[in-house]
């Protein structure tokens, strides 16, 4: 699944492309994604410019005049700027055509994507609990601590959930806990305020270094030009199942945690 840095790529390669770019026409191929597409959005986008491209947590929003374009990418989606005279591809289920000649197009394989429309002044549900975003101040030294007391959970699960902070997922927060020195199986609510400040540090310069070089390579994920991001070659503990640590003579060890995989070095996580 695309995680935040793979988001935030696509968000600053589209931004070049497609802000203030007039809609000439808005084609939906395939209206059924995770949820319906608004099929007023031929009506409400046609002749519109779009003023900018931001990002929450995992969601892409495009700014019009009267609200913003909500997309996600979901399990396996991506989205290209072409020129509109190119062939549609198969799984491209909905298309803006520009002024300039191009087209956005949304490519997504297994369906569990969305594009949805919030009007200003409006927020859709989906984004009313989100956690603060983990590169921003409003996610400082205290954000995790005070949100932890009293949790039982693993601290692996308790900094992947959105209401926490968003864009922690299971790649990234491996990498975290490693770099903090922090246990994945540590209880959240039995973890000390200086424990939680080098946590903290530790999910920005990840997700930041992750964001620099273009996101993590999975199968599925590419960039707005088609290339792959490049992150996974320095994965410190992600899919490194007994192999050496780089810190230590140990061995990475893999677990399952909440259904998922997690990676860490039991000698130097503790």
């Amino acid at each position: 699944m695309p995680e935040l840095p793979e988001v935030e790529t696509t968000r600053k390669g589209l931004e070049p492309l497609i802000t203030n770019k007039k809609i000439l026409s808005v084609h939906i191929y395939k209206n059924k994604l995770r949820w319906e597409i608004p099929p007023q959005l031929k009506s409400i986008l046609k002749n519109q410019f779009i003023k900018k491209i931001s990002r929450r947590a995992k969601y892409l929003l495009l700014h019009f005049k009267n609200g913003q374009l909500v997309m996600h990418l979901g399990m396996s989606g991506s989205i290209s700027v072409v020129n509109s005279s190119m062939p549609l591809k198969k799984h491209e289920h909905f298309e803006l055509k520009l002024d300039n000649g191009t087209s956005l197009r949304f490519h997504d394989p297994r369906r569990f994507g969305s594009v949805l429309w919030q009007k200003d002044n409006e927020t859709l549900s989906i984004l009313k609990s989100l956690g603060p975003e983990p590169l921003s101040y409003e996610f400082d030294n205290d954000s995790l601590y005070c949100a932890s007391n009293g949790k039982s959970r693993n601290i692996k699960s308790f900094i992947m959930d959105s209401n926490v902070v968003v864009g922690v997922g299971n790649i990234y927060a491996s990498e975290s806990l490693f770099l903090a020195g922090i246990s994945p199986k540590r209880e959240a609510g039995k973890t000390s305020k200086k424990r939680y400040k080098i946590l903290t540090a530790s999910i920005k310069n990840v997700l930041t270094d992750a964001i620099n070089n273009g996101g993590t390579t999975l199968n599925d994920f590419s960039n707005v030009d088609g290339n792959p991001g490049y992150f996974s070659q320095v994965l410190n503990v992600y899919g490194r199942e007994n192999m050496p640590c780089i810190r230590c003579s140990g061995k990475i060890k893999r677990i399952i945690q909440n259904q998922r995989a997690t990676y860490f070095c039991a000698k130097c996580q503790h």
